[in-house]
């Protein structure tokens, strides 16, 4: 009996395939990352600055590596389509390098906000 179960797990193991994120899904997940650090509450400026610093070198690298990927043109995934429909906000460094704002900035832009806006909106319900 406990061969068996054994056996099936085994079995099991090397029949499951290995979890694949492309290189839109990985850029996905970096942006992702780095909009929670720019939203967090809990982080000082310092902090958050130093995070969004840290971010942004990985993300830019995440991006490049999007626009290299030779792959993507006969993928006609979901993830693929809207990366390159919203490219201002898929590809968020490079982006707001060209317009020569600040990566919050850029990204508060697309949304319809500004840092005034925020400064001046009051918390309350519904």
């Amino acid at each position: 009996m406990r061969k068996t179960v054994l056996m099936a797990c085994l079995g099991i193991t090397f029949l499951a395939s290995p979890a694949f994120a492309g290189s839109v899904e990985n850029l996905e997940r970096e942006r992702a990352e780095l909009v929670a650090t720019m939203l967090d509450p809990g982080l000082s400026a310092a902090e958050r600055q130093e995070t969004l610093a840290a971010g942004a070198r990985r993300l830019v690298d995440f991006e490049r590596m999007v626009l290299r990927d030779r792959t993507l043109p006969g993928r006609e995934t979901p993830a693929v389509k809207m990366a390159f429909a919203n490219d201002d906000l898929t590809f968020l460094v490079l982006a707001s390098g060209e317009k020569g704002l600040w990566i919050v900035d850029h990204w508060l832009d697309h949304m319809g906000l500004s840092s005034a806006s925020l400064e001046t909106a009051r918390r309350g319900r519904r």
